[in-house]
């Protein structure tokens, strides 16, 4: 009897010592998955800063994709393809020839009409210079009216023309579309038609297209 009280003593022993050693290396074991858990939460927060830098690179970085404004696809009208003539007309109207050609006839119908308009009323149009007591007729008065329009138109048509030209060369060359270039063009076109008249008139000439050119610039814009 007393044996086996020993026996049950000495089992009774082996099983707490056990029990003791095995819970240090439940307690290890427990602490290895949460140093696990940190790690991977570490990973989990780089991750995420990772994709939140992609994300900002694809909506506002370089490698944004650059959308293509079809009305088609923004619910407007859709668009035709333009053909081959159609490009090549704007070519030619977007051409410096184009635009002198319509700046010179519009300054000839702009000419005229204020031409007419000063013959108008003017109250010596259609008076002959050699005999100014006699009274002009009718068509005496509109034969002046129609020479002095005739004339403004050309002018007119010379300087539009002339104008158009030099800002569209000096546009093309500088590849600036501003105020400058209307600048420069009234200037030469200004000096070039004062040359005629000499060094002097020239200067006077370029100074005050360029101020005027100056001043419509800063109105338009």
């Amino acid at each position: 009897m007393k044996m086996m009280n020993h026996n049950i003593q000495t089992i009774t022993i082996q099983a707490k010592s056990q029990r003791n050693m095995a819970a240090p290396m439940d307690a290890g074991n427990a602490a290895a998955p949460d140093s696990k858990d940190l790690a991977s939460a570490g990973s989990s927060m780089d991750n995420t800063t990772i994709q939140y830098s992609m994300i900002l690179d694809h909506l506002i970085g370089d490698k944004r994709p650059v959308k293509e404004l079809n009305p088609a696809v923004m619910g407007g009208l859709p668009v035709p393809a333009k053909s081959d003539e159609q490009k090549m007309i704007e070519r030619g109207m977007e051409s410096c020839a184009f635009k002198s050609a319509l700046a010179c006839v519009g300054g000839f119908v702009l000419g005229g009409a204020f031409g007419v308009f000063t013959a108008g009323i003017d109250t010596n149009v259609g008076f002959d210079p050699k005999d100014p007591l006699k009274t002009p007729t009718a068509r005496e008065v509109l034969r002046d009216m129609g020479q002095r329009g005739m004339s403004y138109a050309k002018n007119f048509a010379i300087v539009g023309a002339m104008f158009s030209c030099t800002e569209c060369i000096i546009e093309s060359h500088r590849g600036v579309s501003d105020w400058k270039n209307a600048v420069y063009s009234g200037c030469v076109t200004g000096g070039a038609i004062g040359f005629r008249a000499g060094l002097k008139a020239g200067v006077l000439g370029c100074g005050g297209f360029a101020a005027f050119s100056a001043a419509i610039e800063y109105y338009l814009r």
